[in-house]
């Protein structure tokens, strides 16, 4: 095993940065919701919304029920094979679906309006959204899910695609976005906005991602516990599995 964390508590101002980590997460949770959240701006929907999950993210920190705002650490080993508790199983599970599903949308509304010169993420959302996160819910189930699955044991590796994922995501939307504004002001075609659109997403996911793969980035190095070993293993970085 590999010892991570020395500290025996969390200090108030580290549980406190991590609330909200979770509110986000939750608000932007409903895909069609945050959608019309960027199209048109917040309404009373998203007030409501929004109030619901600070009530329940705010009794779930009192109660330290939440990834990074626990009284004291749970994960201390890399490699150590305990239970995940449930709070985290659904936290990182809605954090995936956040991660994953919109950038997935984008990139098919990008390649189709490259093609065709039609923007459609309206309907992608619509139709393909909550099939898509209940996909990733169905691979929660199935112990699928890299950081909610049934044991902490891969914890040193998933915690690591877990940013990689952030990494390669959050870069190539905001890319993206600026991509448009600026091919707008250049007072480019609408296919051959959406096609520099698609380049920039693709170029920018991609140096993210293999910067990631390697872990050169912040919080992407890797470590596997040995097979065949249980409650000894040893961890490897990235690179030298």
């Amino acid at each position: 095993m590999k010892k991570v964390v020395e500290r025996e508590r969390n200090k108030t101002h580290y549980r406190i940065s991590h609330l909200p980590i979770w509110l986000w997460v939750f608000f932007v949770l409903p895909g069609n919701l945050t959608y019309e959240l960027y199209l048109h701006g917040p309404d009373r929907r998203h007030g409501y919304w929004f109030a619901i999950v600070a009530i329940v993210c705010g009794w779930r920190a009192l109660k330290g029920r939440l990834p990074g705002v626990e009284p004291r650490p749970y994960i201390t080993h890399y490699g150590l094979d305990q239970p995940n508790l449930p709070y985290r199983v659904v936290c990182y599970t809605a954090a995936w679906i956040d991660i994953c599903i919109p950038f997935a949308l984008n990139f098919i509304g990008l390649v189709l309006a490259s093609l065709t010169g039609k923007w459609i993420i309206g309907e992608l959302y619509a139709k393909l959204y909550y099939p898509l996160a209940l996909a990733i819910a169905a691979g929660t189930f199935l112990n699928l899910t890299p950081r909610a699955r049934r044991s902490t044991i891969g914890e040193g590796a998933e915690k690591a695609w877990f940013y990689v994922g952030i990494w390669t995501v959050v870069p190539a939307q905001v890319a993206a976005w600026g991509a448009w504004r600026l091919g707008g002001r250049l007072g480019l075609e609408p296919i051959t906005l959406n096609r520099f659109r698609l380049t920039v997403f693709l170029i920018v996911a991609g140096l993210f991602y293999l910067g990631g793969l390697l872990g050169r980035l912040p919080r992407t190095a890797r470590y596997y516990a040995s097979a065949g070993r249980t409650g000894t293993e040893s961890l490897q970085p990235a690179g030298h599995e």
